[in-house]
């Protein structure tokens, strides 16, 4: 596993005065103690009320640097990655912090927090500090186990703890409500992988095909491996057992947690298969998705639930002056809102007939799949050898609706061709001239004039599609095509279309499309096949209307 660090030495460091760097100014502080005791704590901090204190092992950020300001933590100590921070750490964190009110530890149940945060309290004790401290045990993964271990529910104890701080409770009050909260969490986590720490190799301990069920946050084994599965099903089996550890009926908030490394498209799905499960019922207030609680970069998450009364609601839901919390919301059902209909003049139109018309959308379509051999052949020297097997497919689109078309109202049948085009012509050329259609449709209705209406088309598929004239594109044929269209006449709209595309038969460079990844050798004297098929629909059109003047005049202006 690769990881991003300067020296292995240095990475909490660094990583610390990253987050106060990155903080609002005046927010945080830290001890002028580095390397050997990291303390981060608030910098607005008067000791006028009780100091809530927390820390361990680096590895589980934001935890517990990231939880420090008003309204949750006081001071995080931190030690290495995965190591208990030493007592002379934790002794210099309350003397930084603790005032008259005194001071609330909040400890997870590892040994080496235990002892080294009991000690210095000990020793703060003797130097005339009031110290409480309170023990975290929420996981249930070993129900046997005399000693559980203390993970994410943690954090509901910071914020608790806090809040009551910060109202201005003694030390007592604040130490007691935290100890009887710390009896009412359940956690159980679990992951697919074990975590990777910088400069250390990774222990491989899981098969390609295997999970971990009630693994703690340091990487240690969990309880029981299982068979790789899908997430409803893992997630069924962890609500039914911390159903069965619940402390007793009532309302519960849960955290969903992050152990570091799943996406956030898996943690949505995770909280909604969590919200479908036996759990959901009994979930009052929802925290996460979110990493609050890693462990470094394990593929995996938890779940933690604490029984709330009207109390722990208020101090769960009140407002903190930090980043790292993800405040709770109410749980509840899906807001789904009815789809808009579509405007009528977005619906199918009514079939109407114009001889002109269908005699210019069928020729110029039989012309199109007539080419598709010849057009494959080309894009084959420079693409993937589709372009007249796609042209050919939307040709056929149109020309088996052609009966069904609004023919006798020029705008109809442009937005008509462009939802054809959308739904059966496939690739970027399929959505480029839905697009180009669909806004000279728009511009029709407008101006009522066809040659500026297919220009305002042009304008709109270049614009999205980015390609101009010299990319080596069908845009090489359709610009000067429709801009001659506008200014003398179909006829020469035809004549200058063949000469764009035969333009691009010296073009040795393309700007868009797969013939961008051609070099040049394999691009001279091959003309792009949609040029090429622009050009043979302007020249159908051009031959139909050859000799019917007046009409020709009337659709397409003077020629």
């Amino acid at each position: 596993m690769k990881h991003f660090f300067n020296r292995r030495e240095n990475i909490v460091t660094e990583a610390l005065d990253g987050l106060l760097l990155t903080s609002r100014p005046g927010m945080l502080a830290r001890l002028d103690s580095y390397p050997d005791i990291k303390v981060i704590l608030r910098a607005d901090w008067d000791k006028s009320k009780v100091a809530v204190i927390s820390g361990g092992g680096a590895g589980h950020e934001p935890s517990h640097a990231g939880f420090v300001g008003r309204g949750m933590l006081t001071a995080a100590v931190s030690g290495e990655i995965f190591a208990s921070p030493s007592v002379d750490a934790v002794l210099t964190g309350i003397r930084a912090v603790t005032g008259p009110k005194g001071c609330l530890l909040v400890v997870k149940n590892y040994t080496g927090d235990r002892l080294n945060f009991g000690l210095a309290a000990e020793r703060a004790r003797a130097e005339g500090f009031k110290v409480e401290m309170v023990i975290v045990a929420d996981d249930i993964a070993l129900p046997d186990l005399p000693q559980p271990r203390g993970v994410a529910g943690t954090l509901f104890i910071h914020k608790i703890a806090g809040f009551l701080a910060e109202r201005g409770d003694s030390v007592e009050d604040v130490a007691a409500s935290a100890a009887a909260a710390a009896d009412e969490i359940v956690s159980l986590g679990v992951s697919l992988s074990t975590c990777s720490i910088p400069g250390q190799v990774q222990e491989q301990r899981l098969g390609a095909d295997e999970g971990e069920l009630g693994l703690g946050i340091h990487g240690e084994p969990g309880v029981e491996r299982f068979e790789l599965q899908e997430a409803g099903k893992i997630v069924r089996i962890m609500a039914e057992r911390l159903a069965a550890a619940l402390p007793g009926a009532g309302d519960y908030a849960l955290l969903i947690n992050n152990l570091g490394a799943v996406p956030p498209l898996e943690m949505g799905l995770i909280a909604h298969d969590v919200l479908a499960s036996s759990l959901a019922d009994r979930v009052k207030l929802l925290i996460g998705p979110s990493p609050m609680m890693t462990a470094l970069n394990m593929n995996g998450f938890s779940l933690s639930l604490i029984k709330i009364d009207a109390e722990r609601e208020t101090a769960l839901a009140h407002p903190v002056d930090l980043r790292a919390w993800t405040p709770p919301v109410p749980r509840h059902g899906l807001n789904v809102l009815p789809v808009p209909e579509a405007p009528i003049r977005n619906s199918i139109a009514v079939a109407s007939h114009d001889p002109l018309t269908e005699e210019l959308v069928t020729g110029i379509c039989q012309h199109l799949i007539s080419l598709e051999t010849e057009l494959n052949h080309l894009d084959a020297r420079a693409g993937d050898g589709d372009t007249g097997s796609t042209v050919a497919a939307g040709a056929q689109s149109v020309l088996a609706k052609v009966k069904s078309l609004p023919l006798a109202d020029t705008a109809e049948t442009l937005a008509a061709i462009g939802r054809i085009l959308a739904t059966s012509m496939g690739g970027s050329s399929g959505v480029l001239l839905s697009i180009f259609f669909t806004a000279a449709a728009k511009e029709m209705t407008e101006t009522g004039t066809l040659p500026t209406a297919l220009l305002a088309g042009l304008d709109r598929m270049t614009f999205y599609g980015g390609a101009r004239p010299g990319d080596r594109t069908m845009v090489d044929a359709l610009d000067p095509a429709l801009r001659a269209l506008a200014a003398r006449g179909l006829s020469d709209a035809a004549r200058s279309a063949r000469a764009g595309a035969n333009a691009t038969m010296e073009m040795t460079r393309a700007n868009a499309g797969r013939a961008s990844y051609v070099g040049a050798r394999d691009l001279a004297g091959v003309a792009d096949p949609g040029a090429v098929a622009t050009a043979a629909a302007f020249e159908t059109a051009a031959k139909l209307i050859d000799g019917r003047v007046a009409e020709g005049k009337a659709l397409f202006g003077a020629d």
